[in-house]
């Protein structure tokens, strides 16, 4: 009976979904049109196609902060916002059917609700790893400079190559500040901007040296081979921080996580011990208190062992 009531639910919500996404009526009568080309797309690509389109007409019409162009591309996934809006509606519907097979109405809504924000938490994890590695190939990515630089080339032809021959994301970035440059851009702006959208401070001592070369002269090549000196040293400090840092990380994720494991044993081996817990108001008023208090303490935790360096 669940399973017919899931069902029935999701299909529901398909026949709304594949109302609001059709296609608007032609107003010109049915005799007096072209006859349609022959086309290859599945009727599935169609309703995609027809989806992403009424999506990205309402985000016209009402802008979102959600799932932004600009994030996205930062988060290197290429998909535009109304792609990416109708990919989760999608994966909602998905996680409703499952949580009401599963576990009834009430966890297939609460995973349908959760849907956006993993989604959201996917692209701040994508985000971050793609910052980190920029971050990691700055070493060769003014090794490639440097050597353009020697070889005759002028710094933005030293950029162009360290676009083609670096690996992403660092290719992606030079490509974006050669196609900027080119467009009138100038190149210490855009330089700087790299360094903000990348959140790269030592991005940011690359540029700034390369605008007092062009203002003064002098070998640009020797200049960098100091930056990136300065840049290893910072990057081994970095590391020694980090793996002293590791053992209160790794702390601080075990005390979070001891109660909720704590719980979840008692839950198993002997379930009616907690259920006052949840059925009496006294059992209410704790659980507030405790998360309340597991707030405070993941706040300080999360001040302890956030180092800035």
């Amino acid at each position: 009976m669940l399973f017919l009531y899931g069902t029935a639910l999701c299909l529901t919500a398909l026949g709304l979904l594949f109302y609001v996404t059709r296609p608007a009526q032609s107003a010109v009568p049915l005799d007096r049109r072209r006859p349609p080309a022959e086309e290859s797309d599945s009727r599935l690509s169609k309703f995609a196609g027809s989806a992403v389109r009424a999506v990205e007409r309402f985000l016209k019409n009402h802008p979102q902060r959600l799932y932004r162009p600009e994030q996205l591309e930062l988060a290197g996934v290429r998909l535009t916002q109304a792609d990416m809006f109708v990919l989760v509606i999608t994966g909602g519907i998905a996680a409703l059917a499952l949580g009401l097979v599963i576990g009834g109405p009430f966890l297939g809504i609460l995973l349908f609700l959760l849907t956006p924000a993993v989604a959201h938490l996917v692209l701040v994890f994508k985000i971050s790893r793609r910052r980190s590695k920029f971050e990691d190939q700055l070493g060769d990515t003014l090794q490639l400079l440097t050597g353009g630089l020697r070889a005759g080339h002028s710094i933005l032809r030293a950029i162009d190559a360290a676009a083609v021959e670096a690996d992403a994301p660092t290719s992606d970035e030079m490509r974006r500040v050669v196609t900027e440059t080119s467009l009138g851009k100038d190149l210490l702006v855009s330089l700087m901007d790299t360094s903000k959208r990348m959140e790269s401070e030592d991005f940011a001592w690359i540029a700034q040296a390369i605008q007092i070369n062009r203002e003064v002269g002098g070998d640009l090549a020797e200049v960098l081979d100091q930056v990136a000196g300065t840049i290893r040293e910072r990057s081994e400090i970095k590391g020694q921080i980090r793996a002293l840092a590791a053992e209160g990380k790794f702390s601080a994720y075990i005390l979070v996580a001891l109660p909720f494991g704590i719980g979840a044993m008692l839950m198993l081996v002997s379930p009616g011990y907690v259920d006052p817990l949840f059925t009496e108001p006294l059992g209410w008023v704790m659980i507030g208190a405790s998360i309340v208090m597991m707030t405070i303490g993941c706040l300080w935790l999360r001040k302890i062992i956030d180092l800035k360096f």
